[in-house]
Protein backbone atom coordinates (compact mmCIF):
# COMPACT_ATOMS: atom_id res chain seq x y z
CA UNK A 1 0.00 0.00 0.00
CA UNK A 2 2.61 2.37 0.42
CA UNK A 3 3.63 2.17 -3.02
CA UNK A 4 -0.13 3.41 -3.85
CA UNK A 5 -0.11 6.15 -1.38
CA UNK A 6 3.77 7.53 -3.16
CA UNK A 7 2.07 7.32 -6.37
CA UNK A 8 -0.46 9.50 -5.20
CA UNK A 9 1.82 11.81 -4.08
CA UNK A 10 3.80 12.14 -7.40
CA UNK A 11 0.16 12.18 -8.89
CA UNK A 12 -1.26 14.77 -7.05
CA UNK A 13 2.20 16.89 -7.18
CA UNK A 14 2.76 16.41 -11.37
CA UNK A 15 -1.78 17.10 -11.57
CA UNK A 16 -1.16 20.22 -9.83
CA UNK A 17 2.22 21.41 -11.42
CA UNK A 18 0.50 21.27 -14.70
CA UNK A 19 -3.40 22.19 -14.51
CA UNK A 20 -3.27 23.86 -10.85
CA UNK A 21 -3.62 28.10 -11.51
CA UNK A 22 -1.58 29.99 -9.80
CA UNK A 23 -4.16 32.04 -8.04
CA UNK A 24 -5.02 28.89 -6.39
CA UNK A 25 -2.74 29.98 -2.74
CA UNK A 26 -4.53 27.69 0.03
CA UNK A 27 -5.96 24.94 -2.31
CA UNK A 28 -3.01 23.83 -3.48
CA UNK A 29 -0.23 21.18 -2.77
CA UNK A 30 0.31 22.27 0.29
CA UNK A 31 -2.60 21.92 1.69
CA UNK A 32 -3.70 18.95 1.02
CA UNK A 33 -0.17 17.57 2.17
CA UNK A 34 -0.76 19.38 5.15
CA UNK A 35 -4.19 17.15 5.65
CA UNK A 36 -2.42 14.26 4.61
CA UNK A 37 0.46 15.21 7.79
CA UNK A 38 -2.86 15.86 9.80
CA UNK A 39 -4.45 12.24 8.64
CA UNK A 40 -0.97 10.63 9.90
CA UNK A 41 -1.25 12.23 13.01
CA UNK A 42 -4.43 11.24 13.77
CA UNK A 43 -3.89 7.37 12.26
CA UNK A 44 -0.95 7.08 15.31
CA UNK A 45 -3.09 8.37 18.19
CA UNK A 46 -6.23 6.55 17.22
CA UNK A 47 -7.48 2.82 16.82
CA UNK A 48 -7.62 2.54 12.67
CA UNK A 49 -6.90 -0.49 10.57
CA UNK A 50 -4.23 -0.40 8.15
CA UNK A 51 -7.10 -0.40 4.96
CA UNK A 52 -8.26 2.37 7.06
CA UNK A 53 -5.82 3.78 6.93
CA UNK A 54 -4.93 3.86 3.06
CA UNK A 55 -8.07 5.10 2.54
CA UNK A 56 -7.72 7.82 4.73
CA UNK A 57 -4.34 9.04 3.50
CA UNK A 58 -5.59 8.33 -0.41
CA UNK A 59 -8.31 11.09 0.86
CA UNK A 60 -5.85 13.34 2.04
CA UNK A 61 -3.94 13.53 -0.75
CA UNK A 62 -6.78 13.65 -4.05
CA UNK A 63 -9.77 15.18 -2.23
CA UNK A 64 -8.49 18.51 -3.93
CA UNK A 65 -7.72 17.46 -7.33
CA UNK A 66 -11.11 18.61 -8.57
CA UNK A 67 -10.26 22.43 -7.99
CA UNK A 68 -7.97 21.81 -11.50
CA UNK A 69 -12.22 21.81 -13.21
CA UNK A 70 -14.10 23.74 -10.93
CA UNK A 71 -14.50 25.52 -7.53
CA UNK A 72 -18.12 24.81 -7.14
CA UNK A 73 -18.71 21.26 -6.63
CA UNK A 74 -15.11 19.91 -6.75
CA UNK A 75 -15.77 17.08 -4.37
CA UNK A 76 -17.75 15.54 -7.34
CA UNK A 77 -14.87 16.18 -9.84
CA UNK A 78 -11.97 14.92 -7.16
CA UNK A 79 -13.94 11.63 -6.98
CA UNK A 80 -13.75 11.34 -11.00
CA UNK A 81 -10.23 11.46 -10.67
CA UNK A 82 -9.38 9.94 -7.78
CA UNK A 83 -11.59 6.86 -8.90
CA UNK A 84 -9.86 7.09 -12.42
CA UNK A 85 -6.36 7.43 -11.06
CA UNK A 86 -7.23 4.32 -8.62
CA UNK A 87 -8.59 2.21 -10.90
CA UNK A 88 -5.41 2.99 -13.24
CA UNK A 89 -3.13 1.72 -10.40
CA UNK A 90 -5.53 -1.72 -10.17
CA UNK A 91 -6.38 -0.66 -6.62
CA UNK A 92 -9.51 -2.84 -4.85
CA UNK A 93 -12.84 -1.47 -5.34
CA UNK A 94 -13.47 -1.53 -1.54
CA UNK A 95 -10.50 1.27 -1.33
CA UNK A 96 -11.77 3.26 -4.13
CA UNK A 97 -15.45 3.48 -2.72
CA UNK A 98 -13.95 4.24 0.66
CA UNK A 99 -11.87 7.22 -0.77
CA UNK A 100 -14.72 8.91 -2.81
CA UNK A 101 -16.79 8.11 -0.21
CA UNK A 102 -14.27 10.42 2.59
CA UNK A 103 -13.64 12.83 -0.16
CA UNK A 104 -17.63 13.64 -0.60
CA UNK A 105 -17.30 13.74 3.40
CA UNK A 106 -15.56 17.17 3.05
CA UNK A 107 -18.08 18.72 2.15
CA UNK A 108 -18.31 21.73 4.61
CA UNK A 109 -21.77 21.53 5.46
CA UNK A 110 -22.87 17.78 5.91
CA UNK A 111 -22.41 15.77 8.61
CA UNK A 112 -19.73 13.00 9.15
CA UNK A 113 -21.17 9.50 9.00
CA UNK A 114 -18.93 7.22 10.55
CA UNK A 115 -15.76 7.68 11.83
CA UNK A 116 -13.82 7.69 8.60
CA UNK A 117 -15.49 10.56 7.84
CA UNK A 118 -14.88 12.41 10.67
CA UNK A 119 -11.03 11.65 10.91
CA UNK A 120 -11.03 13.12 7.19
CA UNK A 121 -13.54 15.99 8.06
CA UNK A 122 -10.68 17.33 10.76
CA UNK A 123 -7.45 16.99 8.83
CA UNK A 124 -8.96 18.82 6.56
CA UNK A 125 -9.72 21.35 8.71
CA UNK A 126 -7.13 20.79 11.16
CA UNK A 127 -5.74 24.28 10.36
CA UNK A 128 -8.07 25.75 12.78
CA UNK A 129 -6.41 24.10 15.63
CA UNK A 130 -2.60 24.43 14.47
CA UNK A 131 0.01 27.34 15.12
CA UNK A 132 -0.13 28.23 11.29
CA UNK A 133 -3.46 29.32 11.29
CA UNK A 134 -3.54 32.69 10.77
CA UNK A 135 -0.97 32.10 7.73
CA UNK A 136 -3.29 29.10 5.95
CA UNK A 137 -6.47 31.62 6.98
CA UNK A 138 -4.28 34.72 4.89
CA UNK A 139 -4.07 32.45 1.94
CA UNK A 140 -7.31 31.58 1.82
CA UNK A 141 -8.29 35.12 2.05
CA UNK A 142 -5.99 35.47 -0.84
CA UNK A 143 -7.41 32.94 -3.00
CA UNK A 144 -10.61 34.36 -2.68
CA UNK A 145 -9.88 38.00 -3.55
CA UNK A 146 -7.71 36.85 -6.72
CA UNK A 147 -10.36 34.52 -7.70
CA UNK A 148 -12.78 37.88 -7.59
CA UNK A 149 -14.82 35.64 -5.37
CA UNK A 150 -15.36 37.65 -2.66
CA UNK A 151 -13.06 40.52 -1.26
CA UNK A 152 -12.55 40.95 2.38
CA UNK A 153 -11.03 43.55 4.36
CA UNK A 154 -8.79 42.56 6.97
CA UNK A 155 -11.07 43.18 9.73
CA UNK A 156 -13.65 41.54 8.11
CA UNK A 157 -12.04 38.57 7.18
CA UNK A 158 -10.86 38.14 11.32
CA UNK A 159 -14.85 38.62 11.88
CA UNK A 160 -15.68 35.87 9.22
CA UNK A 161 -12.71 33.48 11.00
CA UNK A 162 -15.03 34.49 14.57
CA UNK A 163 -17.52 33.50 12.80
CA UNK A 164 -16.61 29.89 11.65
CA UNK A 165 -14.32 29.06 14.53
CA UNK A 166 -17.19 29.53 16.93
CA UNK A 167 -19.98 28.73 15.51
CA UNK A 168 -20.00 26.65 12.20
CA UNK A 169 -17.38 24.27 12.89
CA UNK A 170 -16.54 21.71 15.08
CA UNK A 171 -13.97 18.84 15.62
CA UNK A 172 -15.40 15.15 15.72
CA UNK A 173 -12.68 12.64 16.50
CA UNK A 174 -11.65 11.75 19.88
CA UNK A 175 -8.22 12.90 19.02
CA UNK A 176 -8.93 16.05 17.44
CA UNK A 177 -10.87 17.34 20.32
CA UNK A 178 -8.30 16.24 22.87
CA UNK A 179 -5.31 17.87 20.71
CA UNK A 180 -6.70 20.61 18.56
CA UNK A 181 -9.32 21.92 20.31
CA UNK A 182 -7.55 24.07 22.56
CA UNK A 183 -5.15 25.35 20.06
CA UNK A 184 -8.22 26.32 18.25
CA UNK A 185 -10.15 28.15 21.10
CA UNK A 186 -6.42 29.66 21.59
CA UNK A 187 -6.91 30.72 17.92
CA UNK A 188 -10.40 31.89 18.70
CA UNK A 189 -9.17 33.96 21.22
CA UNK A 190 -6.26 35.51 19.62
CA UNK A 191 -8.95 36.70 17.10
CA UNK A 192 -11.48 38.09 19.76
CA UNK A 193 -8.70 40.13 21.30
CA UNK A 194 -7.42 41.59 18.30
CA UNK A 195 -11.15 43.03 17.37
CA UNK A 196 -11.15 43.83 21.02
CA UNK A 197 -8.14 45.93 20.40
CA UNK A 198 -9.20 47.43 17.41
CA UNK A 199 -12.89 48.19 18.59
CA UNK A 200 -11.23 50.09 21.49
CA UNK A 201 -8.51 52.07 18.81
CA UNK A 202 -11.70 53.10 16.91
CA UNK A 203 -13.52 54.27 19.79
CA UNK A 204 -10.40 56.02 21.01
CA UNK A 205 -10.20 57.56 17.79
CA UNK A 206 -13.71 58.39 17.72
CA UNK A 207 -13.60 60.26 20.78
CA UNK A 208 -10.40 62.20 20.05
CA UNK A 209 -12.11 63.20 16.77
CA UNK A 210 -15.02 63.96 18.53
CA UNK A 211 -13.49 66.02 21.12
CA UNK A 212 -11.23 67.72 18.35
CA UNK A 213 -14.52 68.77 16.65
CA UNK A 214 -15.93 69.75 19.87
CA UNK A 215 -13.02 71.99 21.15
CA UNK A 216 -12.84 73.23 17.60
CA UNK A 217 -16.26 74.32 17.46
CA UNK A 218 -16.31 75.78 21.39
CA UNK A 219 -13.26 77.62 21.10
CA UNK A 220 -13.08 80.95 18.59
CA UNK A 221 -9.61 80.44 19.01
CA UNK A 222 -9.28 79.76 15.26
CA UNK A 223 -11.73 81.31 13.69
CA UNK A 224 -10.01 85.14 15.81
CA UNK A 225 -7.07 84.21 14.38
CA UNK A 226 -8.54 83.66 10.70
CA UNK A 227 -10.24 87.19 11.23
CA UNK A 228 -7.18 89.01 11.88
CA UNK A 229 -4.84 87.35 9.71
CA UNK A 230 -7.79 88.28 6.87
CA UNK A 231 -8.19 91.50 7.25
CA UNK A 232 -4.42 92.42 7.68
CA UNK A 233 -3.71 90.66 4.62
CA UNK A 234 -6.18 92.41 2.66
CA UNK A 235 -4.99 95.77 4.12
CA UNK A 236 -1.07 95.11 3.24
CA UNK A 237 -2.82 94.08 -0.40
CA UNK A 238 -4.98 97.35 -0.51
CA UNK A 239 -1.93 99.39 0.48
CA UNK A 240 0.29 97.81 -2.26
CA UNK A 241 -2.63 98.71 -4.83
CA UNK A 242 -2.44 102.18 -3.35
CA UNK A 243 0.74 102.51 -4.31
CA UNK A 244 1.03 101.37 -7.53
CA UNK A 245 -2.19 103.79 -8.57
CA UNK A 246 0.40 106.35 -7.35
CA UNK A 247 3.44 105.05 -8.94
CA UNK A 248 1.06 105.01 -12.73
CA UNK A 249 0.39 108.89 -12.09
CA UNK A 250 3.85 109.82 -11.50
CA UNK A 251 5.19 108.00 -14.35
CA UNK A 252 2.19 109.33 -16.64
CA UNK A 253 2.87 112.49 -16.02
CA UNK A 254 6.72 112.54 -15.60
CA UNK A 255 6.33 111.76 -19.39
CA UNK A 256 3.77 113.80 -20.18
CA UNK A 257 5.94 116.84 -18.77
CA UNK A 258 9.02 115.80 -20.39
CA UNK A 259 6.92 115.86 -23.63
CA UNK A 260 6.31 119.42 -23.05
CA UNK A 261 8.90 120.68 -22.18
CA UNK A 262 10.91 119.07 -25.24
CA UNK A 263 8.26 119.78 -27.87
CA UNK A 264 5.59 122.52 -26.75
CA UNK A 265 7.91 124.86 -24.57
CA UNK A 266 10.00 125.95 -28.04
CA UNK A 267 7.11 126.81 -29.69
CA UNK A 268 5.60 128.97 -27.55
CA UNK A 269 7.54 132.02 -28.79
CA UNK A 270 5.89 132.05 -31.84
CA UNK A 271 2.13 130.68 -30.73
CA UNK A 272 1.89 133.15 -27.41
CA UNK A 273 -1.95 132.08 -27.71
CA UNK A 274 -0.50 128.51 -26.78
CA UNK A 275 0.88 129.46 -23.27
CA UNK A 276 -2.15 129.64 -21.51
CA UNK A 277 -3.27 125.50 -22.40
CA UNK A 278 0.24 124.71 -21.24
CA UNK A 279 0.56 126.00 -18.33
CA UNK A 280 -2.94 124.81 -17.58
CA UNK A 281 -2.14 121.59 -18.82
CA UNK A 282 1.84 121.76 -16.96
CA UNK A 283 0.20 122.98 -13.57
CA UNK A 284 -2.58 120.01 -13.65
CA UNK A 285 0.53 117.17 -14.05
CA UNK A 286 2.40 118.82 -11.11
CA UNK A 287 -0.26 118.97 -8.67
CA UNK A 288 -1.29 115.42 -9.59
CA UNK A 289 2.21 113.91 -9.40
CA UNK A 290 2.32 116.22 -5.97
CA UNK A 291 -0.36 114.52 -4.73
CA UNK A 292 0.67 111.21 -5.84
CA UNK A 293 4.06 112.01 -3.72
CA UNK A 294 2.37 112.84 -0.66
CA UNK A 295 0.13 109.29 -0.56
CA UNK A 296 2.84 107.42 -1.17
CA UNK A 297 4.80 109.48 1.44
CA UNK A 298 6.01 107.25 4.59
CA UNK A 299 4.98 108.54 8.04
CA UNK A 300 7.26 107.35 10.58
CA UNK A 301 6.24 107.84 14.09
CA UNK A 302 9.20 108.07 17.07
CA UNK A 303 9.84 104.69 17.55
CA UNK A 304 10.40 104.39 21.03
CA UNK A 305 8.31 103.00 24.34
CA UNK A 306 8.69 102.98 27.90
CA UNK A 307 8.07 100.09 30.42
CA UNK A 308 5.35 101.91 31.78
CA UNK A 309 3.87 101.83 28.01
CA UNK A 310 4.24 97.95 28.11
CA UNK A 311 2.42 97.62 31.04
CA UNK A 312 -0.52 99.89 30.88
CA UNK A 313 -0.54 97.92 27.55
CA UNK A 314 -0.86 101.10 25.63
CA UNK A 315 1.73 100.47 22.63
CA UNK A 316 1.42 98.68 19.87
CA UNK A 317 4.48 96.42 19.28
CA UNK A 318 2.93 95.09 15.71
CA UNK A 319 4.15 98.01 13.91
CA UNK A 320 8.00 98.89 13.54
CA UNK A 321 7.47 102.55 14.02
CA UNK A 322 6.94 102.35 17.64
CA UNK A 323 10.21 100.28 18.63
CA UNK A 324 12.50 100.85 15.39
CA UNK A 325 14.50 103.14 18.02
CA UNK A 326 14.81 100.46 21.03
CA UNK A 327 17.24 97.94 22.00
CA UNK A 328 17.26 94.49 21.18
CA UNK A 329 17.02 93.48 24.68
CA UNK A 330 14.09 96.03 25.32
CA UNK A 331 12.50 94.82 22.59
CA UNK A 332 12.64 91.21 23.46
CA UNK A 333 11.61 91.46 26.39
CA UNK A 334 8.40 93.54 26.07
CA UNK A 335 7.54 90.73 23.66
CA UNK A 336 8.01 88.26 26.27
CA UNK A 337 5.19 90.66 28.23
CA UNK A 338 2.73 90.62 25.50
CA UNK A 339 3.06 86.79 24.89
CA UNK A 340 2.06 86.61 28.25
CA UNK A 341 -1.41 88.28 28.19
CA UNK A 342 -3.82 87.19 25.34
CA UNK A 343 -5.17 89.99 25.50
CA UNK A 344 -2.81 92.28 24.89
CA UNK A 345 -1.68 90.06 21.73
CA UNK A 346 -5.38 90.84 20.74
CA UNK A 347 -5.29 94.27 21.28
CA UNK A 348 -2.27 94.94 19.59
CA UNK A 349 -3.53 93.14 16.39
CA UNK A 350 -6.71 95.00 16.52
CA UNK A 351 -4.46 98.19 16.97
CA UNK A 352 -2.37 97.36 14.35
CA UNK A 353 -5.34 96.95 12.22
CA UNK A 354 -7.22 99.65 13.38
CA UNK A 355 -3.85 102.35 11.96
CA UNK A 356 -3.77 100.39 8.68
CA UNK A 357 -7.07 100.97 7.78
CA UNK A 358 -6.35 105.21 9.11
CA UNK A 359 -3.48 105.09 6.22
CA UNK A 360 -5.10 103.27 4.07
CA UNK A 361 -8.43 105.97 4.35
CA UNK A 362 -5.91 108.86 4.00
CA UNK A 363 -4.23 107.29 0.92
CA UNK A 364 -7.35 106.40 -1.18
CA UNK A 365 -8.73 109.88 -0.36
CA UNK A 366 -5.52 111.69 -1.76
CA UNK A 367 -5.57 109.22 -4.68
CA UNK A 368 -9.28 110.13 -5.68
CA UNK A 369 -8.14 113.59 -5.39
CA UNK A 370 -5.52 112.76 -7.60
CA UNK A 371 -7.44 111.49 -10.17
CA UNK A 372 -9.82 114.11 -9.77
CA UNK A 373 -7.36 116.61 -10.57
CA UNK A 374 -5.53 114.54 -13.44
CA UNK A 375 -8.77 113.83 -15.14
CA UNK A 376 -10.11 117.60 -15.19
CA UNK A 377 -6.93 118.58 -15.43
CA UNK A 378 -6.75 116.58 -19.00
CA UNK A 379 -9.82 117.93 -19.92
CA UNK A 380 -9.48 121.84 -19.51
CA UNK A 381 -6.32 121.60 -20.76
CA UNK A 382 -7.63 120.02 -24.28
CA UNK A 383 -10.34 122.23 -24.18
CA UNK A 384 -7.89 125.13 -24.09
CA UNK A 385 -5.78 123.87 -26.99
CA UNK A 386 -9.19 123.50 -28.95
CA UNK A 387 -10.24 126.72 -28.44
CA UNK A 388 -6.57 128.18 -28.61
CA UNK A 389 -6.17 127.14 -31.76
CA UNK A 390 -9.40 128.04 -32.95
CA UNK A 391 -9.72 131.19 -32.36
CA UNK A 392 -6.05 132.39 -32.65
CA UNK A 393 -4.59 130.14 -35.73
CA UNK A 394 -7.69 128.15 -37.54
CA UNK A 395 -5.48 126.36 -40.20
CA UNK A 396 -2.45 125.98 -38.19
CA UNK A 397 -3.92 123.26 -35.75
CA UNK A 398 -2.58 120.16 -37.49
CA UNK A 399 0.89 121.47 -38.40
CA UNK A 400 1.69 122.50 -34.34
CA UNK A 401 0.02 118.88 -33.60
CA UNK A 402 2.36 117.06 -36.17
CA UNK A 403 5.58 119.22 -34.58
CA UNK A 404 4.71 118.34 -31.45
CA UNK A 405 4.51 114.93 -31.94
CA UNK A 406 7.44 114.42 -34.75
CA UNK A 407 10.24 116.94 -33.24
CA UNK A 408 12.17 118.68 -35.81
CA UNK A 409 15.50 116.92 -36.82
Amino acid sequence: MTDLINAADNFLLQLFKEKLPNTFTYHNYTHSKRVFKSVNEIIEGSEVSAAEATILRLSALLHDTGYIHTREGHEEESVKIATKFLKDQNADQTIIDGVAKCIMATKFKDTPKDSLEEIIRDADASHFGKDYFQEASEFLRQELQLQEIEEFSPSDWREENIKVLSEKHQFYSDYALKNWQKVKESNLAELLKSRKKDKKKRKKEELKAQLKAKYKDASPERGIQTFYRTALRNHIKLSDIADTKANILLSVNAIIISLVLSNLLSKLDSNPYLVLPSAIFVVSSTITMVLAVIATRPNVTRGEFTKEDVKNKSVNLTFFGNFHRMELSQYQWAIEELLKDRDYVYSSLTKDLYFLGKVLDRKYRILRWTYTIFVIGIIISIISFGVSFAVFDPGGIEQVVSESIVPEA
